[in-house]
C-alpha cells in the first residue's frame, strides 16, 4: 500500500520540478515611471512572473535571480487600457456588415485594439454566433489580441434599431422581441448562450424608426438581472435613458445628445450607481479626418487604416463632400452636447466608463478613436489622471474584473508602456513603445510601423 502512494507522490514531485525548471524566467522592468491605474507611484520597478505582477519596488533576491532585466528608463508604464464598447468583425475597407463576423476578421480587430493598447474589449452586441468560440480561444492565447467579452447578438427593436438594413445585417444575430414573454426568453437565450452582458438598442434613431416599448426593455432588464447579468442600453436621447435609469438599467451605453442631463436624472444615476459610457467620438468621427487630413500622415493614425479607407479619404473631393453633408452640423451639436452632459455627470460623481463604438463602422476606428476619446475627456474636464482612471480601473471595474485595469500584486501584467507621459499631456498615449498580456510583450512601438501602415 505504501509503494502505490509513493509512486504518485514520486510521480508529482518530479512533475512540479521539471515544471519549475521549465517555467520562464521572472521579467523586471526597471525605471519606468508607473501610473498605477489610480495614482501616479513615480520611478520604480515591476517584475512581472507568469501572467502576473509578481513585485512593485525593488525585487527580493528569489525573484531577481535569473531574472530577464529590461530598461524602461525615459518610459512611462500604466495599465492596458479596458474599452466598455465597441464592436468586432463588422468591417472590411470601407464596407460594413455581419458578413464580416469570421474569425479572421474578428482576429484581425482584436490584435488592433492590442496594437493600440487597449488590451480587454468588450463587443456590446452584433456579434456573431462565432463569438463565444472566439471569445475562448483568444482568452487561452495573448498573442491572438486583446482579450473578449461581449453581449452576443443584443436584444433589438422589431423593425427598429440597430436597423439591419443600414447596418448591413444580412444575418441579423439580434433578437428583435414584440412581446415582453418574448424579451424575457431572449434574455434566457443569450444568457444560456454565454454572453457577459445584455445589451438593448432603445432609440428611434431621430424618429426614422419605431423603438422598442418600455414594456419589452423593463421585462428584458427584470429577466437579466434574474441570471446576475447587467444590461447596457443603447440611447441617444434623455427621456428614453431617464426611464432606462428608472428601470434599473445598469449602464448607458452612448452619452446623451440631446438636451442638458436634468438634476433629477443626474441624482438617480449616481444613488443607483448607473454607469455612464459617452462615446464622444462616435459622432466626432464623422467629420474628424475630412477636417484633419494631415492625421492621415501620422503614423499613428495611417497604420490604423485599412488601404481603400485612406485612399478614400486622402481625396480633396472626399473631405469637401463629407463636410459639406446634411448630417455634420447635428454631428457637432451632439459632440458639444455629450462633452457638456459629460462634465455635468462627472462633476455629480456618476460612475463614468470608456469605450467608442469602435469598429461599428469604417470611420469609427479601432485603437485611434480610444486615444482620441482620452483627449475629448479632458475636454469635458477631466485630468489625465481622471481619463486614464476612467479607461483602466474604472472600465475594469464596470465589467467586474478584479483582475485587471490595476498595476497590483496579483494583477494581469497588461500594461502600455509609452515613451512620453500622458499625465503632463494626455496625447502621449499614443507615444506607445511597446504593449505586454499577460505577462508577455505582443506589440511594438506603432512608429516603427510606419511605411508598412495600410492595413489590406
Amino acid at each position: 500500500m505504501r509503494r502505490s502512494l509513493r509512486l504518485p507522490t514520486l510521480f508529482t514531485a518530479l512533475v512540479a520540478a521539471c515544471a519549475t525548471a521549465n517555467a520562464a524566467p521572472p521579467i523586471i522592468l526597471d525605471n519606468a515611471r508607473v501610473f498605477d491605474g489610480e495614482r501616479d507611484l513615480g520611478i520604480t520597478t515591476l517584475t512581472l512572473r507568469d501572467e502576473r505582477i509578481a513585485h512593485i519596488g525593488p525585487p527580493p533576491p528569489a525573484l531577481a535571480k535569473g531574472a530577464k532585466r529590461i530598461d524602461y528608463q525615459g518610459k512611462v508604464i500604466l495599465p492596458g487600457l479596458v474599452s466598455n464598447h465597441i464592436h468586432v468583425g463588422n468591417t472590411d475597407g470601407l464596407e460594413h456588415g455581419d458578413r464580416f463576423y469570421t474569425r479572421d476578421h474578428v482576429l484581425r480587430d482584436l490584435q488592433q485594439f492590442q496594437r493600440y493598447g487597449i488590451t480587454t474589449v468588450t463587443a456590446l452586441g452584433m456579434n456573431g454566433a462565432a463569438f463565444t468560440t472566439i471569445r475562448a480561444e483568444v482568452r487561452d492565447q495573448p498573442t491572438l489580441g486583446a482579450q473578449l467579452y461581449g453581449a452576443g447578438g443584443g436584444i433589438g427593436a422589431a423593425a427598429g434599431a440597430p436597423p439591419a438594413k443600414t447596418m448591413g445585417l444580412e444575418h441579423d444575430p439580434v433578437s428583435r422581441p414584440t412581446t415582453p414573454d418574448q424579451a424575457r426568453a431572449a434574455v434566457r437565450a443569450q444568457q444560456q448562450a454565454g454572453v457577459d452582458v445584455i445589451k438593448l438598442w432603445v432609440d428611434d434613431l431621430g424618429g426614422r424608426f419605431p423603438m422598442m416599448a418600455p414594456p419589452i426593455y423593463r421585462a428584458a432588464i427584470d429577466e437579466a438581472h434574474q441570471h446576475q447579468l447587467k444590461v447596457a442600453a443603447h440611447i441617444h436621447d434623455q427621456a428614453p435613458a431617464a426611464d432606462l435609469v428608472e428601470a434599473g438599467v445598469d449602464i448607458i451605453a452612448h452619452g446623451i445628445r440631446d438636451t442638458p442631463v436634468a438634476p433629477a436624472l443626474v441624482s438617480a444615476m449616481r444613488d443607483k450607481g448607473v454607469w455612464y459610457i459617452p462615446t464622444v467620438n462616435i459622432d466626432e468621427a464623422n467629420y474628424l479626418y475630412a477636417e484633419n487630413p494631415q492625421w492621415l500622415q501620422q503614423p499613428f493614425v495611417a497604420n490604423a487604416l485599412p488601404a481603400a479607407v485612406r485612399e478614400r479619404w486622402q481625396q480633396p473631393q472626399w473631405q469637401k463632400a463629407q463636410l459639406a453633408g446634411d448630417g455634420i452640423p447635428k454631428a457637432r451639436a451632439a459632440v458639444a452636447m455629450n462633452l457638456r452632459n459629460l462634465r455635468t455627470l462627472h462633476e455629480a460623481g456618476v460612475n463614468i466608463g470608456f469605450g467608442t463604438d469602435a469598429g461599428a463602422m469604417p470611420q469609427r476606428v479601432i485603437g485611434v478613436a480610444e486615444h482620441r476619446e482620452l483627449e475629448l475627456m479632458t475636454q469635458a474636464g477631466f485630468t489625465p489622471a481622471q481619463a486614464l482612471q476612467v479607461a483602466t480601473a474604472d472600465a475594469a471595474r464596470l465589467l467586474g474584473l478584479d483582475d485587471r485595469g490595476r498595476i497590483a500584486v496579483g494583477r494581469r501584467a497588461d500594461l502600455l508602456v509609452l515613451g512620453a507621459n500622458p499625465l503632463q499631456d494626455i496625447r502621449n498615449s499614443r507615444r506607445i513603445d511597446a504593449v505586454w498580456q499577460a505577462g508577455q510583450q505582443v506589440a511594438g512601438p506603432i512608429e516603427a510601423e510606419a511605411g508598412t501602415a495600410a492595413r489590406d
